[in-house]
């Protein structure tokens, strides 16, 4: 049998282990990706991106590229029993708290080429089709048996592995973690359409009817239409066999959609799971090894991706002997806790939607038309749902990794974003892009901070203070140490600039007793 080395071994090549792979490389960590399918994916499968993944992408250089590629929706119907009863303007709905204060459709197989040919600028291919047979994981390695399409098998020793393989994860399965959870009793159709009628209309269509839900979401293409719904109750126990013909009718018809091509069609059941474990010893889950949900807020991909920013910098930091393995165990707190309330909220929002009998159908089709549109055009609820939903609400100030407080920032905080003072000007993303902890200040550096800053080789950088940093809650001529992946860790007023320094965590010394 060969044998192999290296850094680490990503199992999985969807736009999650893809991501962790780019984070890798550009940090110099040697890294292998592998999957088990031969060619990546040729359908559309999760399509939404946010303004937090958007942020990750900035800090890579693929954001521009990924919204020349995508299409920005601006509207939102909601139609109950075939009339039209919200229509709500999303346009720049998180104006003043992200650079990208919109939404994108940008589907999944596109997603995953532009990752793959980003990988391979940085000299690391994906090796397909090439499967995880067993591993076994010591003090020391991981010890991973491989197995490509010709039968040969490989022995890989890695420093860690992280399983990114999917739902059905091979690596999560073979550590013996649990995945609780439950599965909806609706089955449901995915499909990609040709379409004609009121829907095709490049905005995002929601369909609430008394027995069926319906939802239509833009494609670039003009009168592509990816459509999600219920299959037929009576249909649903042939879920392998089911094509266009089963599904549930009753919306379509209504709503009068023209289907006059079917680009690509599949059924699913919607499951809510969250593993157990995020980390055993060197092994990692990310994406849908560890966590899956409904489709609600298009949370899923966002998440994985998520995931694959927070641990990348981690492992490289370790790798380098920049830290050890207590930084590594951050990981499981900060993300394990955001995938629990995740998988809580979309449940009970799927649940809702869902829901059959006289009450439910009631509140669907009579109580949500008249509250949801009027919230959705107030300002405070709109800030909300984008904070929310784009995920830039995120926070992990119960982390180890999170310390004090400086106006009304938190260690643990995603670093809120503040408007240039003029066009033109370098805004305080932009120094993000180094993926490298620094320092920030908004107003004056002390001479203290300065010297700080020289002593533990920590970037400074200084930003004017304005009306801008004010609104995002940052207090003038404090300190914001900055991790890598761009939340900040340690937050000093100007006052307790002394103080300023890497949390224990994050350091490779020992820790003082």
């Amino acid at each position: 049998m060969a044998a192999s080395e290296t850094q680490v071994l990503v199992v999985g090549a969807g736009p999650t282990g893809l991501l962790l792979a780019i984070y890798l490389a550009r940090l110099r960590v040697p890294v292998r990706i592998i999957d088990k399918v031969a060619e990546p994916g040729t359908t559309s499968r999760a399509l939404v991106l946010h303004a937090r993944t958007l942020e990750l992408y900035r800090q890579l250089g693929i954001a521009d590229g990924v919204v020349r590629r995508s299409l920005r929706f601006d509207t939102a119907n909601l139609w109950v029993r075939g009339r039209l009863r919200g229509h709500v303007r999303i346009g720049a709905i998180g104006q003043g708290l992200s650079p990208y204060p919109y939404l994108l459709i940008f589907p999944q197989d596109e997603h995953e080429r532009l990752l793959i040919d980003h990988l391979a600028t940085l000299g690391v291919p994906v090796e397909r089709p090439t499967d995880l047979v067993s591993m076994q994981i010591d003090a020391d390695r991981v010890h991973a048996v491989l197995k490509r399409d010709d039968g040969t098998e490989e022995r890989c020793d890695a420093a860690y592995v992280a399983g990114c393989d999917g739902a059905h994860s091979t690596v999560r399965r073979s550590l013996g973690v649990a995945f609780p959870g439950g599965t909806y009793e609706h089955l449901f159709y995915v499909a990609d359409v040709d379409a004609s009628g009121p829907v095709a209309n490049q905005e995002l269509n929601v369909i609430l009817d008394d027995a069926d839900f319906l939802a239509a979401f833009p494609l670039k293409a003009r009168g592509h239409v990816r459509l999600i719904g219920t299959v037929r109750d009576e249909m649903a126990a042939k879920a392998d066999s089911l094509g266009w013909d089963d599904v549930s009718r009753h919306a379509l018809n209504r709503m009068k959609i023209q289907v006059n091509e079917l680009n690509w069609f599949s059924t699913y059941h919607v499951h809510h799971r969250v593993a157990e474990r995020f980390q055993v010893g060197r092994a990692f889950l990310l994406g849908d090894a560890a966590h899956i949900h409904s489709p609600v807020g298009g949370q899923g991909m966002n998440t994985g991706l998520g995931d694959a920013a927070n641990l990348g910098w981690k492992l490289a930091e370790v790798v380098h002997g920049h830290a050890d393995g207590r930084l590594l165990a951050t990981y499981e707190p900060e993300r394990i806790a955001f995938a629990r309330r995740l998988v809580a909220t979309t449940d009970r929002a799927f649940t809702f939607v869902t829901r059959t009998g006289k009450l439910a159908r009631r509140v669907r089709v009579q109580l949500v038309p008249r509250v949801i549109p009027p919230l959705f055009n107030l300002r405070a609820t709109r800030r909300f749902m984008f904070r929310t939903i784009s995920q830039i609400g995120i926070n992990y100030r119960d982390s180890a990794l999170s310390v004090g407080r400086a106006g009304d920032v938190q260690g643990g905080d995603r670093l809120p974003w503040v408007q240039p003072v003029f066009e033109g000007a370098a805004d305080n993303f932009t120094p993000l892009e180094s993926l490298a902890w620094q320092v920030h200040v908004y107003g004056t550096a002390s001479d203290t901070v300065r010297t700080t800053c020289h002593e533990q080789d920590l970037a400074l950088h200084e930003f004017p203070w304005s009306a801008h940093a004010a609104r995002a809650g940052l207090e003038r001529d404090a300190c914001y140490l900055i991790r890598p992946d761009g939340y900040v860790a340690v937050a000093v007023s100007p006052a307790q600039a002394a103080e300023l320094r890497l949390p224990a965590v994050a350091s490779s010394q020992p820790a003082v007793e």
